[in-house]
């Protein structure tokens, strides 16, 4: 059977083909035998996977087709939509993983006998995993509904055969969720390791918004392990479950649903929690669960849906069980939460509260929080005296990346298993504390680590500060000796002829490129605030189909707006990184162009006074106009050694301005908490 109704947009032909989207439209507008769109918009068209591979194979520019690639794009153009394909294709590769024999004899033979033979095969295997039709989240799908799938299992086995069906299955399934970022809230792995760090070996083990499934998959595995799992969205319930299944032997239960107003387990009493629950849900169902029996430490306020999903939690675990749950920083200070707080401390459910650094997860701009609870035994106990708080702000991402997880995680081990095993934990300024119940269960019972932790000793300490003034005098002797030297005026000013970026461009000698696209790499990002401060990339790039222009050493970046003469050669630490917005790149010919005087030259005053458009709101630059003189490229060069020092000094003078900021601050902190004295 033809697989004519997958569909593939320009920017996947342009995947196929190994070629740049301007390439795909050119091929559109010059070829007239070139596919017509069968779909998508008038901007944005799709086109017929099968026609498009025969035109392309026609014409020479299909040497051999990726398989992942392949199947990557049957599944993004199938009729049924990219979920329905993915289920389908996870069914299928659990079949390849559990029977491969049962799956090759299904798989002889025509599409058609594929679809009518393939539903009892998968069956036989979906129900051992996944509990009775009718009670699992992964449906059976039939022979009507497999048929327009049959090309993509069939590829799908083939790249199992190549690297396994469980990463055949996490490669579809990441692909899917990097193309649609805003659909899915998604948890990091280094934090599902951390959060099953907490929660401990477990052999049942619930997350009640289980997503796509990160939480239980980084659970250690155990014998006889049973796995639940509940999400509102029905197709995240059965890729949780398909995706656990590949990864695990453990049984696995998922159900669609909101856990809050329909809990699919309510009988599950649970060794471990670990939820990433929705944040600030006003419509979590206040009205409706008034008397709901889950409330044992206090009714929800209408704004408190964080601890409704806490008080969940606690709910479905047995006596002595562990929950670790993602809560935003407002639940532990909210006063509308306030009682129930505090009827966790007394009855001693609440166990830790630690701080995460800010780009944890989502939203990254806020540090969220993990809550450690344990449900207390039904004998009568008295309440734990301490409560961990710790806050790992320190361990904070650099502007290149992300979070160091390994970092983080040895972190929050160390100060969470002594406490775990004693009840106490020694005081640690600044990272960690155990603090008395009795001292929280103030009118504010507000837990927010920070509030409660000594400060660290200022900077480091004095130590510290001493090796900072230490530093800001080396860079202060290095700015001396890199202060250029007095000038010299010449004989008479230089009339060079001239020549414009854009002429150079149009000669072959520099390569201009503009940045901002979104692309379907991950990198760090040189924004305009980079380049103009002089520091490491630290943007972020929208997801989208088009390849980022990725920067390299010796590139000239300009920014285009601000009015400012900025214009910076690229070194070691900005190459590799997605050129942003609102920045044009300069790639010279080394044979032609020397970078340094290139940039050089880009930054005259008077060059971008002349290049510059003026709005009432912003000053834009035209590089395509700026000036720089014809010259031999050795003469280019002895400039260039010129601007190439200045440079130098400009980032020296920086480094002094930074040193000097923190000696600064570092001194009056110290001096204001009493870890330095004020004697000269």
């Amino acid at each position: 059977m033809r697989d004519n109704g997958t569909e593939v947009t320009a920017a996947g032909i342009a995947r196929l083909a190994g070629v740049g989207r301007a390439a795909v439209s050119n091929w559109r507008r010059r070829h007239a035998d070139f596919p017509r769109p069968v779909g998508g918009t008038e901007t944005s068209p799709s086109f017929a996977l099968a026609e498009v591979e025969e035109w392309l194979r026609k014409q020479g520019k299909l040497a051999e087709v990726p398989l992942r690639e392949r199947v990557w794009q049957q599944l993004a153009g199938h009729p049924a939509g990219p979920v329905t394909a993915l289920v389908h294709a996870g069914c299928a590769l659990l079949l390849v993983h559990a029977r491969p024999p049962v799956w090759l004899e299904v798989a002889e033979g025509s599409d058609e006998r594929l679809a009518k033979l393939l539903p009892t095969a998968l069956e036989q295997v979906l129900a051992p995993r996944f509990g009775v039709l009718g009670e699992r989240a992964v449906a059976t799908p039939g022979a009507e509904d497999l048929l327009p799938s049959a090309p993509l299992l069939r590829g799908a086995a083939e790249l199992a055969a190549e690297q396994g069906a469980r990463h055949a299955f996490d490669f579809l399934l990441g692909r899917h969720l990097d193309a649609n970022p805003r659909q899915y809230t998604l948890t990091p792995a280094g934090l599902a390791a951390l959060m099953a760090d907490l929660a401990g070996p477990a052999r049942t083990v619930l997350d009640p918004a289980c997503g796509t499934g990160a939480l239980l998959r980084a659970v250690p595995a155990a014998p006889d392990q049973l796995l639940h799992g509940q999400d509102s969205s029905p197709e995240l319930a059965a890729l949780t479950a398909l995706r656990l299944a590949l990864h695990t032997a453990a049984s696995v239960r998922t159900a669609a649903g909101d856990s809050l107003r329909a809990d699919a387990h309510p009988a599950v009493r649970a060794d471990a929690v670990v939820c990433h629950p929705p944040f600030n849900e006003r419509n979590w169902g206040h009205d409706e669960l008034a008397y709901d029996p889950r409330w044992e430490y206090g009714f929800p306020a209408r704004t408190e849906s964080e601890l409704a999903w806490v008080q969940h939690a606690l709910a479905r675990l047995k006596d002595g069980g562990t929950a670790v749950l993602l809560m935003p920083p407002a639940a532990a200070a909210r006063r509308s939460g306030r009682r129930i707080r505090a009827d966790l401390l007394r009855r001693g459910a609440l166990r830790a509260v630690i701080a995460l650094p800010a780009g944890a997860a989502p939203p990254y701009n806020i540090p969220l929080h993990l809550w450690v609870l344990r449900r207390p035994g039904a004998a009568a106990q008295p309440a734990h005296p301490e409560v961990l708080l710790a806050d790992t702000a320190h361990l904070a991402a650099d502007a290149r990346g992300g979070l160091d997880w390994t970092a983080v995680r040895a972190a929050v081990r160390e100060v969470w298993r002594p406490f775990d095993r004693t009840g106490a934990a020694p005081e640690r300024p600044g990272v960690s504390r155990g603090v008395p119940v009795l001292d929280l269960l103030d009118d504010d019972v507000d837990l927010t680590p920070a509030r409660h932790l000594p400060p660290p000793a200022a900077a480091g300490g004095p130590e510290h500060l001493a090796d900072v003034r230490e530093r800001l005098g080396d860079t202060l002797r290095l700015t001396t000796r890199l202060t250029p030297p007095a000038a010299a005026a010449a004989p008479s000013p230089a009339r060079w002829p001239l020549t414009t970026v854009g002429e150079l461009a149009r000669a072959g000698a520099l390569s201009l490129r503009t940045g901002g696209a979104g692309g379907p790499v991950r990198v760090p990002v040189l924004t305009d605030h980079d380049v103009l401060a002089g520091t490491a990339p630290s943007g972020t790039l929208p997801e989208g189909d088009e390849e980022p222009v990725l920067v390299e050493t010796g590139d000239v970046v300009v920014p285009v707006l601000g009015g400012g003469a900025v214009a910076r050669v690229a070194g070691a630490a900005s190459a590799g990184a997605a050129l942003g917005r609102n920045l044009v790149l300069l790639r010279p010919d080394p044979a032609a162009l020397d970078p340094w005087f290139l940039a050089g030259f880009l930054r005259g005053t008077a060059n971008n006074r002349q290049a510059s458009s003026y709005a009432s709101t912003a000053t834009r630059l035209d590089v395509r106009r700026l000036q720089l003189p014809r010259l031999p490229l050795e003469r280019q060069r002895e400039y260039g050694e010129r601007f190439r020092a200045l440079a130098e000094f400009e980032e020296a003078l920086r480094q002094a301005a930074r040193l000097g900021e923190q000696l600064v601050r570092g001194m009056h902190d110290g001096l204001t908490d009493g870890t330095v004295a004020p004697g000269l």
